[in-house]
């Protein structure tokens, strides 16, 4: 069992030990799509990169959504196969968002310093599939917005 304070460090570290290990700029927030975006996860439990859809405004998300469901066979056909759609994930904190993910199926825990390596290197193959995909098709994503 870790302190709140060693597992905060444990999670500083682990995200420092990644940015070096992989330096990059990351699409991440800078979709142009407010709520729009894309996230590493690592927690006690699992590794994901995912795809948010998490406005306040449900009708966009839902339109935002359902274009990347018009696209979902390219999605899996072409890039990410094991991507998960997920019309109503709850976060930790309650919020019901859409998410499209693709998990890390190997053991993961950020407080274990021995599952690291395998995780970053699941971030490094999968997250540059899912923002070429969006690179590809963001006009088409962001029409039904603008």
């Amino acid at each position: 069992m870790f302190s709140k304070s060693a597992s905060a460090q444990l999670r500083k570290q682990f995200w420092t030990s990644f940015g070096k290990s992989f330096p990059r700029k990351w699409i991440l927030y800078n979709t142009q799509i407010k709520d729009f975006s894309f996230k590493f996860v690592a927690n006690q439990k699992q590794a994901m990169v995912c795809l948010d859809i998490e406005s306040f405004d449900t009708a966009k998300n839902q339109l935002l959504f359902e274009q990347i469901i018009d696209l979902k066979n390219i999605l899996l056909e072409e890039y990410l196969p094991e991507a998960i759609f997920d019309d109503k994930y709850t976060l930790d904190t309650g919020k019901e968002i859409h998410r499209i993910y693709v998990v890390h199926h190997q053991k993961f825990n950020i407080h274990d310093k021995n599952t690291w390596q395998l995780a970053y290197e699941f971030f490094n193959k999968n997250m540059p599939q899912f923002e070429q995909f969006y690179e590809d098709f963001e006009d088409f994503i962001k029409q039904v917005i603008y």
